[in-house]
């Protein structure tokens, strides 16, 4: 493989194009919006900075990871010549659906379609598709250059060959696969999503404080991150949104979100992203501050 397509310029979208890029990957980044392409390469050489300053990477590594890269608007186009695409848009079942029905009609033959979906069904999207054999789950972890894990998920028709292919890819990119089967959730948020669920509803039943839950997950656990400040930083939508398809898919009502979460994501406070979930977050500060809406 060497000509890879990366649908969606958002956070896992241009986290994952910088690492193919460096390693080497002609890499086509596909978004509508031009806008997001341009910020998605300002993120990439910003992060590529960081790298040269701490002497990670040299100029000139950081100089042919950018050559490696161009951007494009239209899909049909951007993935003409690609041997593998990864599809990175917004965690909705519908829009994953139509892409991978237009990437099947656009993408060549011997190419492989992954997704890089945190809980979405992989025998689903497949099911779009003409080639469900080609079709595989490459979940990889946020930052995308720093986190090691990318979960392989095969779907029910996924081959023993595609399979294979992208786990000695995962390698190539100084990652460590793990294979696992398509049932909800995966295995990563399968687990995590349900503790992070338990943390809202200890919030939201008065049995601690944000900072006092964050505070025991991390001192007594020795989580590096908190399980309300990582639901922050992952997006409280997305964290709706894999548990209802947790929900949805085991019809257990262990899996039922909070309805702290629920009325949270209903208000706009999704976190990180908007500026306010269980911590307020503004620009150019790192320190912790609790919401007003939880605050003493």
């Amino acid at each position: 493989m060497k000509n890879i397509s990366v649908i969606g310029a958002g956070t896992m979208g241009n986290g994952i194009a910088h690492v193919f890029a460096m390693h080497g990957f002609q890499v086509t980044l596909i978004d509508v919006s031009e806008a997001a392409l341009e910020k998605a390469i300002g993120m990439i050489n910003g992060n590529l900075d960081r790298m040269v300053k701490k002497e990670s990477i040299s100029e000139a590594q950081k100089a042919e990871t950018l050559t490696n890269l161009k951007t494009s608007n239209s899909m049909a186009t951007g993935v003409a010549s690609a041997d593998l695409v990864v599809e990175a848009a917004t965690e909705n079942v519908q829009l994953k659906l139509q892409i991978f029905a237009d990437l099947d009609a656009t993408t060549p033959e011997r190419c492989i379609l992954a997704t890089n979906t945190s809980s979405i069904s992989i025998t689903k999207i497949a099911a779009a598709t003409k080639r469900p054999d080609k079709v595989i789950g490459m979940h990889f972890m946020n930052p995308v250059p720093v986190m090691k894990l990318v979960e392989v998920i095969r779907g029910y028709a996924t081959s023993d060959a595609t399979t294979a292919a992208v786990m000695n890819l995962s390698r190539v990119l100084n990652k460590v696969p793990v294979e696992v089967n398509d049932y909800p959730g995966f295995v990563a948020n399968r687990i995590l999503m349900p503790m992070i669920n338990e943390a809202v509803y200890t919030l939201y039943e008065g049995v601690g404080g944000v900072m006092e839950i964050d505070t025991v997950m991390k001192l007594g656990m020795a989580h590096p991150m908190g399980p309300l400040q990582l639901a922050d930083f992952i997006g409280l939508d997305v964290c709706l949104s894999i548990m209802r398809v947790l929900h949805d898919g085991f019809g257990n009502p262990k899996y039922a979100p909070c309805p702290l979460l629920v009325n949270m994501v209903a208000a706009g406070k999704l976190g990180v992203k908007s500026g306010e979930g269980f911590y307020q977050y503004s620009a150019g500060s790192k320190e912790l501050v609790v919401a007003p809406t939880f605050g003493k």
